[in-house]
Order: C-alpha cells, then sequence, then structure tokens
C-alpha cells in the first residue's frame, strides 16, 4: 500500500486518494489544501497574498472557468455534460437563475449550453482533433512529489504515449504568447512529472471561440525546462511564506518601468 505525505504532514494512501479524486468537490476542495497544483503555483507566482486569500476562502469563480468546464465536459464528459441544469433565462440576474442556484451550485444559462455546444460542435468535427484523442482515457486523476513536495493533477485526455489538454482561445495564431502569459509551461512541467511522461508527448489541443479553427501544439524542451525554473521559483515563495512563515505583509515587487520586474521580500 503506496503512501505520500500531505501539505498537512499527514500520510494518505495513494489508491483511495485517486478514487477520491474523481469527486470534483473532493478534488477541488479539500484536497485544495492538502496538495499543490499547476494552478497554485501560478497563483502564488502571480501574488502570495493571493495565494493565502484562495486558501482561506476559496478561488472566485469567472465566466471563462465557467465556460472551460463546459466546453471540456461537453467534448470528454457527455453524460455529465447533459445532467448539467440549464435555464433558459437572459441573464444570471434573474429570480429564476438564482432561485436555481440556490438549490444547485452549479447550474448554467441555455446560451451557456449552447456556446459550449458549437465549440464542441466544431471540434468533434475535427479530424486531427479526434485522432489526437482517440483510444485514450478522459479526466484521469494522479497524485505524486515533484521536487519533494505533493501535487495533484488531473490530465483531460490520457493516452498510451502522449498527455493532451485541451484549452480555447481568443487568439489562436497567439496561442505562443497565452501559453507564456498563463504559465502553461508550468503546467507542462509538473504533469510530465506526475503522469510519468516527456515533454515530447504533451500536447495542448486549442480551439478558437471566434473562429473556431483548431491548433494542435507540441512542448519544446526550452518550454518545458522554463516550466521547471518557473516551479522552482513558486515553490521558494511557498516555503518562504507558508513553511518558514516570513510575514506577507513585507512581500514587495521592485523593478525598473519598460525593463524587468523582480521580487524583494
Amino acid at each position: 500500500m503506496e503512501k505520500i505525505k500531505l501539505l498537512d504532514n499527514k500520510y494518505y494512501d495513494k489508491a483511495e486518494l485517486l478514487k477520491r479524486m474523481l469527486d470534483d468537490e473532493f478534488y477541488y476542495g479539500e484536497l485544495n489544501r492538502l496538495a499543490l497544483s499547476s494552478s497554485s503555483l501560478k497563483t502564488l507566482l502571480s501574488s502570495p497574498k493571493t495565494y493565502k486569500f484562495s486558501l482561506e476562502y476559496g478561488s472566485p469563480s469567472s465566466q471563462a472557468l465557467r465556460d472551460g468546464w463546459l466546453f471540456h465536459t461537453a467534448i470528454l464528459e457527455p453524460n455529465v455534460f447533459e445532467a448539467q441544469t440549464f435555464i433558459d433565462v437572459q441573464s444570471k440576474n434573474t429570480k429564476a437563475f438564482r432561485e436555481a442556484k440556490a438549490e444547485n451550485p452549479r447550474v448554467f444559462t441555455a446560451k451557456e449550453k449552447s456556446d459550449a455546444e458549437r465549440l464542441a460542435d466544431a471540434f468533434l468535427r475535427n479530424e486531427h482533433a479526434k485522432e489526437l484523442i482517440r483510444d485514450s482515457e478522459f479526466e484521469v486523476p494522479a497524485i505524486d512529489n515533484v521536487m519533494d513536495m505533493p501535487f495533484r493533477a488531473k490530465a483531460d485526455v490520457l493516452g498510451t504515449n502522449r498527455i493532451v489538454d485541451l484549452k480555447t482561445t481568443t487568439d489562436i495564431k497567439g496561442f505562443s504568447y497565452s501559453a507564456n502569459k498563463y504559465g502553461y509551461d508550468v503546467q507542462c512541467y509538473l504533469y510530465c512529472n506526475i503522469f510519468g511522461k516527456s515533454y515530447k508527448d504533451f500536447y495542448f489541443l486549442a480551439l478558437d471561440k471566434g473562429s473556431l479553427d483548431i491548433g494542435i501544439f507540441n512542448c519544446s524542451e526550452e518550454f518545458y525546462y522554463r516550466g521547471e525554473e518557473k516551479v522552482e521559483k513558486a515553490l521558494d515563495l511557498y516555503n518562504k511564506f507558508f513553511i518558514e512563515g516570513a510575514d506577507l505583509d513585507n512581500y514587495c515587487l521592485t523593478g525598473e518601468l519598460w525593463n524587468y520586474t523582480k521580487e524583494i521580500a
């Protein structure tokens, strides 16, 4: 029975954790405080104060996150998608929507459903996209140590010789810029280590929400090692403020305008 030590310094059975990680409420709730993830590291790099706030109060939901979840579910878990509650209203501020949300926190508008179906339809009509995810498992959880710290992950698509992560974008031709801006290199590094894959086997499958164009992007060695550098930097921040107990009020950024920004603490 393989065990893993989580952030509360207690040991847990990995097999049991993997079963529980299939439940989104556990994965994004309790386990969020017990194991790090690519998302939590990206938040740390953005601001350790924001990371602390997310631990105490949870990460705020956004329309982008709602849309992304529906898009993923429509393609990878269509039964789950169809089981969601959809309300035919013009706005989420209506009484009908609020009443539905009071009974079920995960409720969506009919427009959100149609938007997700539009994207999923474009995806599933593209032979290159379908081939990339064929003969694979979907929404596969994993938990393991990276740089002596516990990390959780869910692979959108896991095949024998590949990991595929689905993304939406508003500019498919500028996806390389988005990959840097949103820290996709961090995700690449962590997922390759957690799932035991080479960076050569990691792909981003992106869909432009406007044009519906699809892009398949593999990861370079430079991209992978840039992710490693960011992971090291984020863990330095985590150790300093959340293990060693340095005062977050003294965290400060400094730098030259139009040049670069660096941290001091």
